[in-house]
């Protein structure tokens, strides 16, 4: 049952109550009213009592707590019984409808914005711009409604005029797409025309909220004063009866569609008599009407003074009397203002209705109603309206009855469910009291209009005196002489489901009758404004058409009632019974007796016993075997068992539910509500698992599919990447073929361009050819070449990049003093063949003059001669004499400059270094700096020696210890660098 309240507030189900009585039932009201807890269950009925107040329940925090929750599992609200209605529709694609009864002031109304603003709120959560439309359209159509529909009465400030049943309609998702409203028996007795003038105008200028902010010029356009106290009919004995809502301080600013304005039976424009002539007093208003009616002032003032009349083929003009012209203008305007109100529910339809739905496209299209009908009415004087309403109250009573109670009797005897009887009261007597054929109110009232003559209220009540004379709901003073609470000849009473009720019959006959003259409905087809034009089609008709006789608004009523019963008991009903606290409109006051009797004319307390002897739910075997069978492992995903009730039953047993349940001939019926839930909360747990099965068989299958589409692309990958590699070698192997009798070997061949998987393996192929190519080209060469080109590599591989010239392009000598210095060239010979035999070296690398910088930064004229075992400095004045000698052991390095110059700089392990800079060269530009470092580091690397000397760029030196100077740097960075050979 319903949970989450503490005791303290009562029973939150009536249903729980200790002992089933009205003083225990009211109690618990009374208690719950108190506490501030307004809303009670009967089971899936909710009570609802007015609070007088404002309450902070119905906020989005509120809609988040109810949302997609079960009945029982929030306490009792308006927003449970909507939600249950829209998850009824949404579930089981059924419609469902929502019925709002109550009597006026008991908060019915309001009960409806609630639902309809919570079923916005929890649909479309991705506020998709069309469903927002609908939605908004569905909430501000009811403030439109309600200015023009509502108005004060002694019992509510805000008492809705006319019935009002929506239709939501949604699409297959849940989304609203849609509505449709039906208004029924708009109550004109608060509106006279005295002077349309103003009538037809002032709804529209309420509507657009211009009565309180209008300029003056659009005032005088209109021909509307501010001042509301101008005009007569909107007052009565010199008050204003304009009263604002009891939301009024909250919701100001949509004023004038809150606002409900009880028009007088005074007007403004009044007739008089000249003799036997019927004249308009104030004629100015006739010019003004004329305006506002868009026709011709003197249509209009013919129409208000003579009556065409048509006998056979002559017309006549029958002028009126005073008393007849006052009636046709007061017809007038309560005929403009119901057909404004229809024209207004028209145009409102047209803006929601449904549009480009297509069921064989978009699924089928789900409706959930909510109807909000005026209230059961008993006034200190009761016309034909309050009639009309209390045999409105009187249907829907009989469709509670029949579904709720009669329906659920029959049914559980039908299923053959052991069932105690309650009784209750069936108030269909009563609804054949009024319309039943021939013999009913209706009928009776429609004779009485019908007959030839004058026909009098009078002679109505003397019909219904006839007839009724013996039923049991109906008496007149007449009948009982003795009832000084009704007068002769004007009241009869009728008792009611909710209480007896006197009626005065005056005023039933004009009422009923369509009391319209043809006159005023050609005057209005005949305007030039389209909107007027389109109220009054039959104006059209000729003065002398023969035509049916209209229907009664009695006959157009009772249709309209049949059609609404019928309309609701397709659906599957959800109930809110409004119950008035008190009369004074306080939010603390609850009186007993008042309350007492509304229990009692809805039937709550039987509606009560009837939910405690019977189920909470039922449901067709095959029903609820589709919806709760993956439950069990006996009937997922289908049952073997003899019949789809052993497979229910089999269910509930293995769920721990058998106790809860009775198995009928059709239906499986469970009593409590929290099995049910139960039920519920299984299912979710296993749809949960069976979605994610489903899940991981369509991704096993989406894997699958996948992955044979990425093996099939692989091989076709890996088939082309073959292609590619087959045709990048057959390619290069085509190009290559010849290389060997090309006499380059191959060296201008281009290489064809290799796909992205082969550019290390073409760089290898480059790495192979090169070195293939260069071991053809040395393997012809003499000892003498061979050693010339390791020393041009060396060189090239210490110099790359940073001298311009290495002089690679010409032939190493690499003994230059005998070619530069022809003359001494004989003395050099006998000096180095000395040198040889003393020093057994085997072959001289380098020889050139130089110009030596000594420890003193002077410079003289010296020679060097390099051999494979020393380095010899020679004075060349002194037929080269040897001047020192370096092992070139210990030679530690080779410093050079990166510029032009010749400057070399020896480095030797006793810091002694040798600083020269070759010269006498011919031809006299000549750059050997190069073949001297090529040449030692060839002959180091020939003679495999560990001893190895190293470049680098430092161009310092030293003199016995000492630091010398920096000789060269370069001139692009300003960096002192050189190129050294460290050993």
């Amino acid at each position: 049952m319903a949970e989450h309240e503490s005791l303290e507030f009562g029973k939150a189900d009536f249903v729980l109550l200790d002992n089933v009585s009205m003083e225990e039932f009211m109690a618990n009201l009374k208690l719950r009213f108190e506490k501030g807890r307004i809303y009670t269950y009967i089971g899936e009925v909710v009570v609802s009592v007015n609070p007088y107040r404002a309450m902070n329940i119905y906020g989005r925090d509120t809609v988040e707590q109810y949302k997609g929750r079960e009945l029982y599992e929030r306490p009792p609200h308006l927003f449970a019984i909507a939600d249950a209605a829209y998850k009824a529709m949404k579930r089981r694609n059924k419609d469902t409808c929502i019925v709002i009864s109550g009597e006026s002031g008991a908060g019915k109304t309001e009960a409806s914005k609630y639902i309809m603003q919570y079923i916005a709120a929890i649909t479309n959560p991705n506020q998709r711009a069309e469903v927002e439309r609908v939605k908004n359209m569905l909430l501000k159509s009811n403030c439109v409604l309600e200015a023009f529909g509502n108005a004060k009465t002694n019992r509510n400030d805000n008492s809705s005029r006319f019935g009002k049943y929506m239709d939501i309609n949604f699409d297959f998702k849940g989304d609203p797409i849609g509505g449709h409203i039906s208004n029924y028996l708009l109550e004109k007795k608060c509106v006279n025309l005295d002077f349309i003038c103003f009538f037809f105008l002032f709804f529209l200028y309420l509507l657009t909220q211009l009565l309180r902010g209008a300029p003056d010029s659009l005032l005088r356009s209109l021909h509307i004063q501010k001042d509301p106290a101008a005009y007569n009919y909107i007052k009565v004995g010199g008050h204003i009866k304009v009263v604002h809502s009891v939301k009024n301080t909250q919701t100001y600013s949509e004023s004038s569609h809150l606002t409900s304005v009880k028009l007088s039976l005074q007007g403004n424009l009044t007739f008089g008599v000249d003799g036997d002539v019927t004249l308009i007093e104030n004629t100015k208003l006739v010019s003004v009407l004329r305006e506002l009616l868009s026709t011709k002032e003197e249509n209009v003032e013919k129409a208000l003074l003579y009556r065409t009349v048509a006998t056979g083929r002559d017309v006549i003009e029958k002028q009126h009397t005073e008393q007849e012209a006052s009636y046709g203008r007061d017809a007038l305007a309560k005929a403009m203002y119901e057909r404004l109100f229809c024209w207004i529910v028209g145009r409102i339809n047209d803006i929601i209705e449904v549009k480009n739905y297509d069921a064989r496209v978009h699924g089928k299209n789900t409706v959930i109603g909510v109807l909000d009908i005026y209230g059961f009415e008993i006034f200190q004087n009761n016309s034909f309206e309050q009639f009309c309403i209390n045999y409105c109250n009187e249907k829907l009573q009989q469709l509670f009855i029949q579904l709720v109670l009669k329906q659920e009797q029959e049914e559980y005897q039908r299923e053959g469910i052991p069932w105690k009887h309650i009784d209750y009261f069936n108030n269909q007597i009563i609804v054949d009291l009024v319309e039943q054929q021939h013999k009913g109110i209706f009928s009776v009232l429609d004779e009485a209009c019908m007959n030839v003559g004058k026909v009098t209220d009078e002679v109505f009540l003397q019909g219904l005196n006839g007839k009724l004379a013996k039923h049991a709901h109906y008496t007149s003073r007449k009948l009982s002489p003795t009832d000084k609470n009704l007068e002769f000849d004007r009241d009869f009473r009728i008792r009611h489901y909710a209480g007896d009720v006197v009626y005065s019959v005056v005023g039933f006959i004009d009422k009923n009758k369509d009391t319209l003259f043809q006159d005023f409905k050609r005057l209005l087809y005949n305007s030039s404004n389209t909107v007027l034009k389109a109220m009054w089609p039959e104006g059209k008709l000729s003065i002398t058409e023969v035509t049916k006789r209209p229907l009664t608004a009695a006959t157009l009523f009772k249709n309209s009632m049949i059609s609404l019963v019928e309309n609701l008991a397709c659906k599957e009903p959800y109930y809110v019974r409004c119950i008035k606290p008190n009369d004074v409109k306080s939010p603390l006051l609850f009186e007993i007796e008042r309350c007492r009797h509304q229990v009692e004319y809805l039937g709550l307390l039987e509606n009560v016993r009837v939910r405690r002897a019977g189920f909470a739910y039922r449901q067709t075997y095959p029903r609820f075997l589709q919806r709760y069978k993956m439950i069990s492992e006996f009937t997922w995903p289908n049952h073997d068992l003899p019949s789809d009730r052993e497979a229910v039953k089999k269910l509930m047993q293995g769920c721990g539910f058998d106790h809860d349940a009775a198995y009928g001939k059709t239906k499986v019926f469970i009593r409590t509500p929290r099995t049910l839930f139960s039920l519920e909360e299984q299912r979710a747990e296993m749809v949960q698992r069976i979605v994610l099965f489903l899940q991981k068989v369509w991704r096993g299958t989406i894997a699958r599919m996948r992955y044979r589409r990425m093996r099939a692309a692989l091989v076709i990958l890996q088939a082309y990447r073959r292609y590619k590699v087959k045709s990048y070698i057959r390619e290069v192997n085509r190009r290559f073929k010849n290389v060997r009798s090309m006499k380059d070997y191959g060296r201008h061949v281009k290489w064809p361009t290799p796909p992205k998987v082969l550019r290390k393996f073409e760089e290898a192929l480059r790495s192979i050819h090169s070195r293939w190519w260069a071991w053809t080209l040395i393997k012809g060469l003499s000892p003498e070449e061979t050693l010339q080109v390791r020393a041009k590599v060396a060189c090239l591989e210490a110099l790359k990049g940073q001298r311009a010239d290495l002089g690679l392009q010409r032939a190493w000598e690499g003994n230059y003093l005998k070619r530069d210095s022809p003359d001494t060239a004989a003395s050099f010979t006998l000096v180095s063949s000395e040198l040889q035999r003393k020093d057994k070296f085997m072959r001289v690398l380098f020889s050139s003059n130089v110009r030596k910088i000594n420890r003193f930064h002077k410079a003289e004229d010296r020679a060097v001669l390099i051999t494979d075992r020393h380095l010899y400095k020679m004075d060349p004045l002194k037929q080269y004499k040897p001047m020192k000698s370096i092992p070139l052991y210990n030679v530690t390095g080779l410093s050079v400059s990166p510029g032009k110059d010749q400057l070399v700089v020896f480095h030797t392990k006793d810091s002694r270094d040798l600083v020269v800079c070759l010269q006498g060269m011919v031809p006299a530009n000549e750059s050997r700096i190069g073949e001297l470092v090529g040449t030692l580091l060839g002959h180091f690397k020939s003679a495999q020696s560990s001893h190895e000397p190293e470049c680098s760029f430092n161009l310092s030196y030293e003199f016995f210890g000492k630091a010398g100077i920096n000789f060269a740097s370069d001139r692009r960075s300003g960096e002192k660098h050189g190129y050294r050979l460290h050993a």
